[in-house]
C-alpha cells in the first residue's frame, strides 16, 4: 500500500484525481479521435456506451418505499430482478446472472439466457437509495469497441 499525502491539495482536485483512470476502462485513443463524450456514475458500476440502443431505469426510493425492501445490495438486487423477470416475461430466458464465486456480488447481471443485457450501480446512504440499470436492448456493435473488457469479470461472461 502507497500513503499519499494530499493536505495542500484542494478537495475538489482530490476528487479528481481518484476518478483518473480512464486508461484502465475505454480504448483512449479512438474515444478521443472520435471525441466520444465520457462521465461517470456516483453510482459506479461498469463502463457502459450511451447510444439510442440503450434503456437506461433508475430507481430513486426512500428507505421505507417499498414494504419489506431492506436498503442492502442484496435484497435490491433480487428485488429488481424479479421485477425486471415480469417486465421482461416473453423475451426470452431472463434471469439474474451472478458471479461464479461471490453470490449476488457486485458482478450481478441481467442476462436473457447467458448472454449478459444488463448491468447496474447502486448507492446507498442512510434514508435513501438509487439503483441504475443499463440496458443494451439494440446497439451498434461497433461502439464496444470503445471499451476495454474489465479486469476482473465473472467467468460465465467468457470475455
Amino acid at each position: 500500500m502507497n500513503l499519499l499525502r494530499m493536505s495542500a491539495v484542494p478537495i475538489l482536485e482530490q476528487l479528481y484525481l481518484e476518478e483518473r483512470r480512464p486508461s484502465e476502462l475505454i480504448e483512449l485513443k479512438s474515444v478521443l479521435r472520435d471525441q466520444i463524450p465520457v462521465i461517470k456514475r456516483f453510482t459506479g458500476g461498469g463502463t457502459v456506451i450511451v447510444d439510442d440502443g440503450t434503456v437506461f431505469v433508475s430507481f430513486i426510493c426512500n428507505k421505507n418505499a417499498i414494504p419489506g425492501l431492506q436498503p442492502y445490495p442484496h435484497p435490491i438486487m433480487s428485488w429488481t430482478g424479479q421485477l425486471y423477470s415480469e417486465v421482461l416475461q416473453g423475451f426470452g430466458d431472463f434471469h439474474l446472472r451472478e458471479n461464479d464465486d461471490v453470490p449476488l456480488s457486485s458482478f450481478s447481471d441481467y442476462a436473457f439466457n447467458s448472454h449478459k443485457f444488463g448491468g447496474n450501480a447502486q448507492s446507498i446512504i442512510k434514508e435513501r437509495w438509487i439503483h441504475h440499470t443499463s440496458f443494451l436492448w439494440d446497439y451498434d456493435i461497433k461502439n464496444m469497441e470503445y471499451l476495454k473488457h474489465p479486469t476482473r469479470a465473472p467467468k460465465y461472461r467468457s470475455v
